[in-house]
């Protein structure tokens, strides 16, 4: 069974940088799409960051020039390096996954889900 399991959400100032990890249970290079998506309370959730198994990237508007997809398929592991963050970047972040490939803008498709990590951005 494919499980995603995110890490490193934290609690950081405006300015400052987090690093989230999804390590996946199961073959990563089987999955033609992979994706960070967010929630913020009361908000829809929205796509942040999607690579391909091409390894082309996709990035929201609001996180481009800060935000980093990667992916490791030797280490099963895909990452978003998130610097200089804002308060408005506060919002659970969720790892996942398709065979599919498409990346969509709220997460449709997507096959496979963490369970999220809360990052929390402080004014």
């Amino acid at each position: 069974q494919v499980q995603l399991v995110e890490s490193g959400g934290g609690l950081v100032q405006t300015g400052g940088s987090l690093r989230l990890s999804c390590v996946v249970s199961g073959i990563i290079s089987r999955f033609n799409a992979m994706a960070w998506y967010r929630q913020a309370p009361e908000n829809q959730r929205e796509l942040v960051a999607g690579i391909t198994s091409d390894l082309l990237t996709k990035y929201a508007d609001s996180v481009k020039g800060r935000f980093t997809i990667s992916k490791d398929n030797a280490k099963k592991t895909m990452s978003l390096q998130m610097n200089s963050l804002k308060p408005e970047d506060t919002a659970v972040y969720y790892c996942a996954a398709n065979r599919g490939g498409s990346i969509t803008p709220t997460g449709t498709g997507m096959d496979y889900w963490g369970k999220g990590t809360l990052v929390t951005v402080s004014s």
